[in-house]
């Protein structure tokens, strides 16, 4: 196994960067670097040299000894001081060391997971808190990191090796004293596991809008007051805004936190009939992405008149509140009437919504669990026809075993490895 080391802190000038090595030869490398023996496991504050002797920065040396580490190798941490040039020196003098190589990216994660520290969710969930930029995607993947979904795979996964062990030793010892008929404890043990799969697989799409975000779009007719309504909610000039109708063509995208909610908020084409090619463009795209978003707020006088259907808890106000001299339901960008109200009931209405999301994230967890399902379903269908098809049911029973093991990676996954890491950094 190579050893492998790379910048684990963020690239640029700060007061302190860290640099990872992992593999055989990590303690070693550090021991060449600072001149002396390592601890197997602690830290020291030691002066780092290159191969030639000239002094390259003071700094701390953290070794750790396998398997009790990250990675589950050897490793070691050099945190120094984070200037460009500090970074630089140090990384050469390693990338000059035989036996080393500069890490690719998730490399150390990816020998997380096949040295058994980490499983496949796991690796998902320090991806999603690498990435996380709100609260509610932040514990979301902690929950994943903390091995959660995991822990549920697990149970699942010993709850069906029972069920089947039980149709296995009716098979195998038909004629010793064994009971012949487990289906009722079988149908128990099935039935409990379908439960919570079905909960899962029902809770992914909310729980992937957390991790991706959730999409908002505003929707009226031409000069309706839309993209002054975005740049107030975005609190800043997103979208350009003029007097004369149709001057948004394209769908204006802007990402905000709103109540610790990742949610993509999006200025649409006024929706009206015009012979301008250019506009038509626009206004279909307008119209494709009101129907696929998560929730629509209506900016008219009669949501009707704009041809997309109303959905039971999308929002309807009046624009241009200001102008009019109305309250309530009305909006206006220009003087912020109405937006607190409006930004509260957009929270409401989503933070509502994930309420129902479970621990799965992925739609790779969502087929996982869905192909443990089906076969589930059959095996219970089998098993009301009694003892004599339990070989039928228990081949059903080890299909969902494994579909529950690539769940987790196990089993079936490797190539979706390569994907998985290229979305992390060096460091990682």
């Amino acid at each position: 196994m190579d050893t492998i080391f790379a910048l684990a802190s963020a690239q640029g000038k700060a007061g302190v960067a860290v640099i990872r090595l992992s593999g055989p030869d990590s303690h070693s490398a550090a021991a060449r670097l600072t001149g002396g023996a390592l601890p197997k496991r602690g830290m020291v504050l030691r002066t780092l040299t290159d191969h030639g002797g000239s002094r390259l920065d003071d700094g701390l040396v953290l070794t750790f000894q396998a398997p009790a580490s990250f990675t589950g190798e050897d490793v070691a941490e050099l945190q120094i001081h984070g200037s460009t040039a500090s970074v630089n020196a140090v990384l050469r003098c390693l990338s000059d060391t035989e036996g080393l190589r500069i890490a690719e990216p998730g490399e150390f994660t990816r020998r997380a997971l096949e040295n058994g520290k980490m499983d496949l969710t796991q690796v998902e969930g320090l991806a999603d808190l690498i990435d996380a930029e709100t609260e509610a995607q932040r514990k979301q993947a902690q929950t994943i990191l903390a091995g959660e979904l995991g822990t549920l795979a697990e149970r699942w996964r010993r709850d069906l090796i029972r069920a089947a062990s039980l149709l296995e030793a009716v098979i195998d010892f038909a004629d010793e004293e064994v009971p012949t008929d487990v289906t009722p404890e079988v149908r128990e043990l099935v039935q409990g596991v379908m439960s919570d799969l079905h909960r899962e697989a029902d809770g992914v799409k909310i729980a992937e809008r957390i991790r991706t975000g959730f999409e908002v779009a505003i929707v009226g007719l031409p000069n309706a007051g839309k993209s002054t309504l975005l740049n107030a909610l975005a609190g800043r000039e997103a979208a350009i805004t003029s007097e004369y109708a149709g001057t948004t063509r394209d769908v204006i995208e802007v990402r905000m936190d709103l109540a610790g909610l990742p949610v993509t908020l999006l200025d649409t084409a006024g929706l009206r009939e015009t012979e301008d090619h250019v506009e038509n463009l626009g206004i279909e795209l307008a119209r494709s992405r009101a129907e696929a978003a998560d929730l629509r707020v209506f900016l008219s006088e009669t949501p009707k008149d704009l041809g997309v259907e109303m959905r039971e808890d999308d929002i309807h106000v009046f624009p241009k509140a200001d102008l009019r001299g109305i309250g309530g339901k009305g909006v206006s960008g220009k003087t912020g009437q109405g937006i607190d109200a409006l930004v509260d009931q957009i929270s409401c209405i989503l933070r509502q919504r994930t309420t129902t999301h479970g621990i799965a994230t992925r739609e790779r967890h969502r087929i996982a669990i869905t192909r443990a399902l089906d076969s589930l379903t059959s095996a219970i269908s089998v098993l009301e026809s009694g003892p004599d098809l339990y070989d039928i049911a228990a081949e059903e029973l080890r299909t969902a075993i494994r579909a529950l093991e690539s769940l987790v990676g196990r089993i079936d996954v490797e190539t979706l490895l390569d994907e998985i890491f290229s979305s992390f950094c060096l460091g990682k």
